[in-house]
């Protein structure tokens, strides 16, 4: 965390002078095309994962969540079909929504949650993108980004939770700790995800460079574990190219919740002030709802967990079996 608060603090610095100022031009020279088209290769890419889920069958919304209902992956198709037209673009939110609330006839409720935010974010922009109101419509791309942040820093408490979900993962593909002791391997990468997931909403220079670093994991990981992987992660892909990218172009993503913040003597100072906020709130928020629904010591067999299996290709954690077909050769890295 001190290497993490260097580090941001150090690009805050920099962002602000002309080697910092000449970064972000050649990261717009590079991204000009996609920022210009921001909506259109947002509403393709969100269509061509729907199509894709359809494609694979039998889930809702993402890989990892199975279902034996046909008429929920021809549900996936028809939101795709209305992401191309903006009268249809909120009936596709609401189906996005709607999914997620029928998985919990089948899946417990806590282990949906990794997938709340993410959804959120995605039925946001779709329904923002779609309302003429520029008051409305001009924060799109906002809510789409803070859903793939809070999306990323809940899921990397996952690695705190329940490190032994990972075993398997790093005990088949050593390669993955780059040599380091897997226990110490593991929380440094929910660290690493937690930290880069909170870059995502602060300053230009952080955000971008977080949202490429975090491209690099996601594109790198496709090699090893496979274009059902690729499917799973798509979206979240997706929403990093486009914050690379910075559509938005604001000067503080904080702003919208700390005006004072945006201040530029008092950026430094929220820096920490910042990611101890975030830390307090999703951590709290991940644990204290765990002891609501596990108990306070935290004890979980494997008839209680919904949205993982134990096993190398899908390492974290047991899946409910009654009515579910088990997830074969399919695996969520997060």
């Amino acid at each position: 965390m001190v290497l993490v608060l260097l580090f941001l603090l150090t690009t805050i610095v920099i962002e602000r002078r002309p080697v910092g100022q000449a970064a972000l031009a050649g990261l717009d020279r590079f991204t000009g095309p996609v920022a210009r088209r921001a909506d259109d290769f947002m509403r393709a890419t969100t269509a061509a994962f729907f199509v894709a889920v359809f494609a694979v069958g039998g889930v809702y919304l993402t890989p990892d969540l199975r279902t034996p209902s046909e008429l929920i992956s021809w549900a996936q198709l028809l939101i795709a079909a209305g992401i191309f037209s903006r009268r249809t673009m909120p009936f596709s939110a609401a189906g996005v929504i709607a999914l997620w609330l029928i998985a919990l006839r089948d899946y417990e409720l806590f282990h949906l949650l990794d997938y709340l935010a993410l959804g959120i974010g995605v039925a946001g922009y779709l329904l923002l993108a779609s309302i003429d109101n520029p008051r409305w419509h001009e924060k799109r791309f906002t809510v789409l980004f803070w859903g793939v942040a809070i999306a990323l820093m809940w899921s990397s408490l996952e690695k705190f939770a329940y490190p032994d979900w990972f075993y398997p993962l790093v005990e088949e593909r050593p390669f993955l700790t780059f040599g380091l002791p897997r226990d110490a391997f593991i929380p440094m990468a929910g660290v690493a995800e937690f930290t880069l997931g909170f870059g995502l909403i602060w300053s230009p220079l952080v955000r971008r460079l977080s949202a490429i670093s975090l491209l690099v994991i996601f594109m790198t990981a496709v090699y090893p574990f496979g274009r059902i992987d690729f499917v799973g992660h798509a979206m979240i892909m997706a929403a990093l190219v486009l914050i690379a990218a910075d559509p938005v172009r604001k000067g503080y993503a904080m702003e919208a919740i700390a005006p004072a913040a945006a201040h530029p003597k008092r950026r430094l100072a929220a820096v920490p002030t910042g990611l101890a906020m975030a830390l307090v709130v999703i951590a709290s928020s991940y644990w204290g709802l765990h002891a609501t629904f596990f108990g306070a010591d935290g004890n979980v067999t494997p008839d209680e967990l919904a949205t993982h299996s134990f096993s190398p290709e899908h390492p974290h954690g047991p899946q409910r079996e009654e009515g579910l077909s088990a997830p074969s050769a399919l695996s969520d890295t997060d």
